[in-house]
This record gives C-alpha cells, sequence and structure tokens, in this order.
C-alpha cells in the first residue's frame, strides 16, 4: 500500500492516521489497532471514512499519556522480532505465532505434527516471541490477532505476487459462482487456506493440500485459532494433488481451486494413463485443464466445480478436444470474465469455469443439459458487480460452441448476442442513404478557366503575410488575423499542387511546409469566392470519409449477421 500524499503535518490543526503513525514512529496498522483498542483514542474531526483527520493537540496528549511513541508498539516489535529470527521467511515466523496462539509453543507444534524452528538465540528467541504475543492478545481474540497478522502478511509489498494466496476480491467472486450453501468443501491447491476457510460459513467439512508443507501446516493452524474446527471438520494436508492424492476416495459437494499457472511439470508423462483424464490426457503446457479434470473426478453426483482459469485456456489449441467434450457433455454450466488484477499471483485477468456433475451418473445427462452462460465482467472496473447486470451476460446454447475453435471467451459471445443485428443494419443503410444524397449536394458545379493564371501570376509566401502581422500560422494550417485575408482562401491554396510540391523532399517524404508556402494575391472579394468553394470541398471529403466507414461497418455487420443466422438474405421480391 503506497503511503498517503505527504501534508506538512498539524495543518490547520490536524493530521491523518499515517502523520500520526510517523508521530508516534510506529506503523499505521498500529494506528488502526489503537483506534479500535482504546476508547479514549481521539474521534476524527473531519475527512473521510477511508481517510479521517484528527485533532492535532488531542493527538499528542493521547500519545503523551499513553507514552505511545516513545518505545515502539509491540505490533512493531513483534515483526523486528520476527524478522531477526526467520529473516525472509514470514511465513515461517507466522506460523510460530500461531503454534503459540493455539494453546503454547510446544502443545500446538506437537499437535500439528512437526516442531517449530527456533531462531538464532534458541530458548530465549521463543521466550520473547511468546511474551511478545501475550502481550498483543491483551483484549484481542488469538483468531482475530492471526487474522490481522496475515492480512499484513498477504498485503505487504513483494507479498502479493506469491504463491498460496488467493486476492480477497477473488474470493468474493468464487463464493458468488458457487451458488448456494455446500456440504462438503475441498480445495486441492489450498495455499494457506483463505479460499477453502471463506466456506466455512455453508460447510460440514472442509478438505484442503497444498504442495507447500509451509502452507498447508499455516493454514491447519489458522482453521484451529479462529476456532473453524469446533463448527466443523477441517483437515489440511501436504503434498502435490495431481502426483499425491491426499483424498483420492472424497467425493465433495464443491471443489474450488486456484491452481498454479503455467506449470509445464505437472507430473503428464507419469500419469498418461490416470482414470482423471476423463476428458482427454492435457498436454504439457494445459496444467489447468489437469486441475479442472482432478477437481470434477472429485465432485459428488450434483456436485459443483468452480475454478480459476487464465484466459488463454479458454481458446488454446492444445485444450480444444477437452474444452469440447465438457460443452458437449453438458458439464459446463457458465464462465465468468473477471477484470485484471483480480489473482494475487499475476495482474492478468482470469476466467472463472463452474461446472456441475449430473445427479444421475457420472457421465452427465446431455440431452437434459441447458446453454452455457457467459458473463463478461472484464472491463476497467474491478468492483462491478458480480451478477453480469447491465447487459453483460447471456446465454448460449452448447450447440453454438462446438466449432472449430470451441471458444470459451465470455466477450465473444456477450458482444454477438448482444447486437441487434436487423436494428444496426437498417439503420446504416438509411445513414448511408442521407449520407449519399448529401454529397450529391455538396460537390458544386464549376465552370472551365483559363488556367494557368494564377499558378504564373503574383504571388506572396505566408511567411511574409505572417512577419506583417496579418495572419497566424501553425504546422499545417493559417488564420486570418486581418479583413484583408480570407481563412479558407489561404489553407485552400495552402494544400495546392504547386505548394505540396515544394513540401516534397528529393527521398520522396510529404511534410507540409506553411511558411514556405505562397497564395496568388487577389482581393478580398475574389478570396472568398474561392474561400466558399475550398469550405464546401471540405465538407465534401468529411463526408465521403464518413460514408466510406458507414459503408465498412454495413458491410461486416451485414457479413456476421448472414453468417451467424441473425439476419436472412433478401427474398426474390425484395432483390428485384
Amino acid at each position: 500500500m503506497k503511503d498517503e500524499p505527504v501534508r506538512p503535518e498539524g495543518t490547520d490543526g490536524v493530521v491523518t492516521a499515517a502523520e500520526i503513525a510517523r508521530l508516534a514512529g510506529v506503523t499505521r496498522a498500529a494506528v488502526s489497532n489503537w483506534r479500535r483498542r482504546h476508547g479514549d483514542f481521539p474521534v476524527p474531526v473531519g475527512g473521510g471514512t477511508g481517510s479521517p483527520l484528527f485533532s492535532l493537540p488531542e493527538v499528542r496528549s493521547w500519545l503523551e499519556g499513553q507514552r505511545k511513541g516513545r518505545e515502539a508498539s509491540v505490533e512493531v516489535r513483534l515483526w523486528e522480532r520476527l524478522r531477526a529470527e526467520y529473516g525472509d521467511d514470514t511465513l515461517g515466523g507466522l506460523t510460530a505465532v500461531a503454534e503459540i496462539l493455539a494453546d503454547g509453543a510446544a502443545d500446538a507444534a506437537g499437535a500439528a505434527g512437526g516442531t517449530v524452528a527456533p531462531g538464532p538465540d534458541g530458548g530465549e528467541g521463543a521466550g520473547a516471541l511468546r511474551a511478545l504475543v501475550a502481550e498483543l492478545t491483551d483484549g484481542v481474540s488469538p483468531g482475530t490477532l492471526l487474522a490481522e497478522l496475515t492480512a499484513r502478511l498477504v498485503e505487504a509489498p513483494g507479498r502479493a505476487g506469491s504463491e498460496g494466496v488467493t486476492s480477497a476480491r477473488l474470493i468474493e467472486a468464487i463464493r458468488y459462482a458457487a451458488g448456494p450453501p455446500a456440504g462438503t468443501v475441498l480445495d486441492p491447491a489450498c495455499g494457506i487456506g483463505s479460499l477453502l476457510f471463506a466456506f466455512a460459513d455453508r460447510a460440514t467439512g472442509l478438505f484442503g493440500q497444498d504442495v507447500v508443507p509451509g502452507h498447508a501446516r499455516f493454514a491447519g493452524l489458522r482453521a484451529r485459532v479462529a476456532g473453524l474446527t469446533a463448527v466443523t471438520s477441517v483437515t489440511v494436508r501436504a503434498g502435490d494433488s495431481l502426483r499425491e492424492d491426499a483424498y483420492p476416495e472424497l467425493k465433495a459437494d464443491l471443489v474450488v481451486c486456484e491452481p498454479p499457472v503455467g506449470v509445464a511439470d505437472w507430473g503428464r508423462e507419469e500419469l498418461l494413463l490416470d482414470a482423471r483424464w476423463e476428458f482427454g490426457v492435457p498436454s504439457r503446457a494445459e496444467s489447468e485443464l489437469a486441475w479442472l479434470q482432478h477437481c470434477y473426478a472429485h465432485t459428488a453426483p450434483g456436485g459443483r466445480v468452480v475454478m480459476v482459469m487464465p484466459t488463454s485456456v479458454a481458446y488454446r489449441k492444445a485444450g480444444r478436444r477437452i474444452r469440447a467434450e465438457i460443452v458437449r457433455r453438458g458439464l459446463l454450466t457458465e464462465v465468468i470474465a473477471l477484470p485484471a488484477g483480480l489473482a494475487a499471483s499475476h495482474s492478468l485477468p482470469v476466467h472463472l469455469w463452474v461446472l456441475r456433475r449430473s445427479a444421475d451418473g457420472p457421465a452427465g445427462s446431455p440431452r437434459e443439459a441447458g446453454p452455457v452462460r457467459m458473463t463478461d465482467l472484464g472491463g476497467p472496473d474491478a468492483d462491478a458487480a458480480f451478477d453480469g447486470g447491465s447487459g453483460r451476460s447471456t446465454e448460449v446454447p452448447r450447440i453454438d460452441l462446438l466449432d472449430d475453435t470451441v471458444d470459451l471467451t465470455p466477450a465473444a459471445h456477450v458482444a454477438a448476442r448482444l447486437t441487434d443485428y436487423a436494428g444496426e443494419y437498417a439503420a446504416l443503410r438509411a445513414a448511408i442513404a442521407r449520407q449519399t444524397a448529401l454529397l450529391d449536394g455538396l460537390l458544386p458545379p464549376m465552370e472551365a478557366g483559363a488556367g494557368g493564371g494564377l499558378a504564373e501570376g503574383a504571388s506572396v509566401s505566408l511567411s511574409e503575410l505572417a512577419r506583417a502581422g496579418l495572419i497566424e500560422l501553425s504546422e499545417d494550417a493559417a488564420r486570418s488575423t486581418s479583413g484583408q485575408l480570407d481563412s479558407d482562401y489561404l489553407n485552400g491554396f495552402l494544400r495546392s499542387a504547386a505548394n505540396n510540391r515544394r513540401s516534397t523532399s528529393a527521398s520522396g517524404t510529404f511534410r507540409l511546409d506553411a511558411r514556405g508556402a505562397r497564395v496568388p494575391q487577389m482581393g478580398i472579394a475574389e478570396q472568398r469566392r474561392y474561400g466558399a468553394a475550398f469550405r464546401t470541398l471540405a465538407a465534401f471529403e468529411e463526408s465521403v470519409r464518413e460514408l466510406t466507414e458507414l459503408s465498412r461497418r454495413a458491410a461486416v455487420l451485414a457479413r456476421d449477421g448472414l453468417t451467424s443466422g441473425a439476419l436472412l438474405p433478401p427474398s426474390d421480391a425484395d432483390a428485384s
């Protein structure tokens, strides 16, 4: 998170939370904790909810009374201790804190199946860490404290791009796509558990697995400290879900997953004959489709899968056969395109694929399956509602998806379905007719002239007129500042054949040279006659350009409409 704009401390007698942090020598998170934990903390005197302003005298008085700012806050000292003992392994440090919070370091470590790695100063360091944790939990529940520390871990600079973390906004989207309350929930790539635990309020059992042992260990401790294990069954195991499935017999009501992206070594060669590849063996480049089939293999009859997918999986040639199979069997129910920046591991846009296993059997019921819902939320608004409002969602018959590419990109289908081909085509034809009639009236009749007279007669350069203060020049235009000259006359002759030759170099490069251009000398009345003709020609040229664009749009729309079935060719009577 970037610092707030620096404002002189105490301007108008008020300070922001960031300025209080600098004044006290603590983090902004510490100031937030003070506001929440201390009822006598000064109340805001201005500003908005997101950036409140506080009275500087009141803040200073409170800090003096609390002796804040004279020594680092407990939270700051905790993070300094973790950095000293664990270095860059921040997750390892938070795991030690989680074990302390879960009934004491020794008991929690034994229950979790491991021990806390001691810091450089051994037992003394562990004792200091326990003391800091105890001080922080004074008045705050262990679950709340660990949630706050985990949020800081996720939001820390350089942390958001790491594996094992699912952003809060993406979790919100997955919860929406998952639909009604679930029974058992599985996340086979659960990381530190954020996505899996988001379904604790609607699950009878939570099952997670992650290839990184540290992630799985911390996730399990999070569940215990938060009290999730008291209300539902929670199991988190370490291991590679594709190679070493920890739950081979589990059939879940809901499987959610944000799989690792672009992993070539996912075990294809050793898993070629695996029974999970029901829709086809994924290529080395399609690890996401391996995860998709793994998740589907773990669904119970009537169960659902919600998968986070890179956008390229929707159209890459290598995955066409697998995409076609899940569409043909009626298993794919929805694809949602999300805005860029929702994934924690990268800033690219992603899709959510929603699959449902038939309640009647493993193969599905293709004859009864409905269309695939396509929702395009891929615009710049990352806070848009997930319900596909404002005409951004449409139902696509499965047969329309089963072409040579099997493109599951929502944007392409939403745009095509929401176009009023007949209405737009009729409007374009009417606009072309109006533009054609306008063209006929714009091109004025002209009589034959003597020829050569203007080019050979007396002329004056535009640079001379500019020095005399009669015109103003830009790179490609002239404007009269005098009643002796007409601007349209000047600009018309500026683009004459003779001036174009002056603006063309020996190599053929053209660059309009307004200052070097010359115009014929004539009286103001004659200038205005020429100026009127030049204005009409300019309007004619603009109208031609508009007609060309209208014609192009009409041809494209007509071709797309005819090939998609949205438009019909004219009958014999209409054609005649």
